[in-house]
C-alpha cells in the first residue's frame, strides 16, 4: 500500500519507521526539518533541543526504539532537581530535608503532600477526568498546598488555562514522576542530544526507500475512488498526526476540536547558573514565563562550556506580542544578568504545541480510525493523561497497527 503521513514529529516518524519495510511510505512536514518539538538547534559544536526534554524509567517503547537504532547505550540517567521561586527567593524542593524546610507549607501540609505522592499511582484516572485539578487539591489538601505548591506547577504548564485542567492530568504527572531518590527525580537523557534519535529514524526511513518531504505543508486531503489524495497525490491510506481540527480544515471532514495551547520557549547560553543548581524551577511570582529549566543542572555543564537555560511559556490563541523581548528583559532584570553574560539566545514558538487536558478531555479523544483515515498524535489516547515522547511513539505504533489490521481484513 502507498501510505501518506502528515506531520514529521515523533508520532509521524514512529509510524513511518514501523511501516517502512511493508509499505511505500511518504511523509509530509511543513517545517524545513523533521522532529517537531524534538528538533534541535546547532550551537557551536553541540546540539540542544529547541524545547526541553527528558524521558522516564517506564518509557519501554522508547527504549525499544533506541535499541533498534543502536542508540540505547547513549541513554544516561541523571538527577532532576526541582524548586520554587517565590518572593524573589529560590527554594529547593528535591530532598526530604529541603521539603521539610520549605516555609510556605506546615508540617501537616507536607504530610498530606507525601500521602498524595505515595497514592497517586493507585488512583482511578477515569474517575478523575471530570474533576478540575484545582478543586481536587483544594478539597483534599487545602488552599495553602494548592497556592504554594500546585498552582505554580499548573501555571508553568498551562498558563491561564490552569483552572480548567483535569485532576487526571495532575495525578498522572505525579505518578509518572515517582521514580525519586533522596536527591531528586531520576530522569533520562540521550548523551549528545535527542537529535540523534530524529536523524537515525529519518535515515532508516529513507534507507527503506521511504520519502520525507520537508518544507511541504499539506493544503488538501480528499477522498478519491476508495483512496485518498494529499496535495493531489494519490495514496491508499493516510495517517494524520496534526491536530484533528487542522485536518478538518484541509479536508472538510467533520473532526473534533481538541483544546490546544501554544508554547513560546526561549533557550539561552549563559555565563553563570542563576537557579542555584536546580534543574526545574517553577515560578510562583508573577512573570512572563512559568518555569526556568536549566539543562546544565541536569546534564553535565562540561559538555557545553556554558549554562543552557530554557524559559518556558504557554499561551492560547495568538502568541503574546514581543514575547521574546519581554521574557529576556524580565529574566535579565530578575537575576541581574549583564548583557555580556548572555552568549546567545533563540526563540521557538509553536502555536500547536500540545493538547490542554481540560476536564472531560477523555471524551474528546478521537478513535484511531475515522472516515478511513488514521489519527495519531499528542491528542491520542496513548498520550493521555500525560503527553510524553513515550506516548507519541506509542501513538505512531498504534496507527501503524491500525493500517496492518485494515489490510489483513482486506479493506483498502
Amino acid at each position: 500500500m502507498k501510505i501518506g503521513i502528515i506531520g514529521g514529529g515523533l508520532t509521524g516518524l514512529a509510524a513511518a519507521y514501523t511501516l517502512k519495510n511493508e509499505h511505500d511510505v511518504t511523509l509530509f512536514e511543513k517545517m524545513p526539518y523533521i522532529g517537531g518539538c524534538l528538533s534541535s538547534y546547532q550551537i557551536k559544536d553541540h546540539s540542544i533541543e529547541k524545547y526541553y526534554h527528558h524521558c522516564f524509567s517506564s518509557d519501554n517503547h522508547f527504549f525499544t526504539l533506541l535499541g533498534e537504532l543502536g542508540l540505547f547505550d547513549k541513554l544516561e540517567w541523571n538527577t532532576g532537581t526541582t524548586g520554587y521561586y517565590s518572593g524573589r527567593r529560590i527554594f529547593p524542593l528535591s530532598t526530604p530535608l529541603q521539603i521539610l524546610r520549605y516555609p510556605e507549607l506546615s508540617l501537616m501540609d507536607k504530610a498530606r503532600l507525601a500521602w498524595l505522592t505515595v497514592n497517586a499511582k493507585k488512583m482511578d484516572m477515569v474517575a478523575l477526568d471530570g474533576i478540575p485539578a484545582e478543586r481536587y487539591i483544594l478539597d483534599h489538601l487545602g488552599r495553602r498546598i494548592y497556592s504554594s505548591f500546585f498552582e505554580p506547577l499548573l501555571k508553568s504548564k498551562f498558563g491561564e488555562c490552569r483552572r480548567d485542567i483535569s485532576a487526571a492530568w495532575l495525578m498522572s504527572r505525579i505518578a509518572i514522576r515517582s521514580d525519586r531518590g533522596v536527591a531528586g527525580e531520576r530522569l533520562g537523557y540521550l548523551n549528545g542530544g535527542f537529535y540523534q534519535l530524529i536523524d537515525c529514524i529519518g535515515h532508516a526511513i529513507e534507507a527503506a526507500d521511504g520519502k520525507i518531504f520537508t518544507h511541504c505543508p499539506v493544503a488538501s486531503v480528499n477522498r478519491r475512488n476508495g483512496g485518498w489524495k494529499i496535495n493531489n497525490e494519490p495514496f491508499d491510506g493516510v495517517i494524520s498526526t496534526i491536530p484533528p481540527q487542522e485536518l478538518g480544515r484541509i479536508s472538510d471532514l467533520p473532526m473534533p476540536s481538541i483544546p490546544y495551547q501554544g508554547a513560546a520557549c526561549m533557550t539561552l547560553g549563559l555565563e553563570r547558573d542563576v537557579s542555584e543548581g536546580i534543574y526545574w524551577l517553577n515560578m510562583k511570582d508573577e512573570c512572563p514565563y512559568g518555569a526556568i529549566i536549566t539543562h546544565t543542572n541536569f546534564v553535565p555543564f562540561e559538555r557545553y562550556g556554558e549554562h543552557i537555560v530554557y524559559l518556558a511559556s504557554y499561551f492560547t490563541g495568538d502568541v503574546p506580542p514581543r514575547i521574546d523581548r519581554v521574557m529576556l528583559e524580565d529574566f535579565s532584570r530578575r537575576f541581574a544578568i549583564g548583557g555580556n553574560e548572555i552568549h546567545w539566545h533563540r526563540m521557538a514558538v509553536d502555536p500547536w504545541a500540545g493538547p490542554v487536558y481540560t476536564t472531560g478531555y477523555r471524551s474528546l479523544i478521537p478513535a484511531c480510525e475515522r472516515y478511513g483515515l488514521f489519527l495519531a498524535g499528542m491528542f491520542s489516547r496513548e498520550n493521555y493523561p500525560e503527553r510524553s515522547m513515550e506516548g507519541s511513539i506509542r501513538a505512531g505504533l498504534a496507527a501503524a497497527e491500525c493500517i496492518r489490521r485494515r489490510e489483513a481484513d482486506g479493506r483498502t
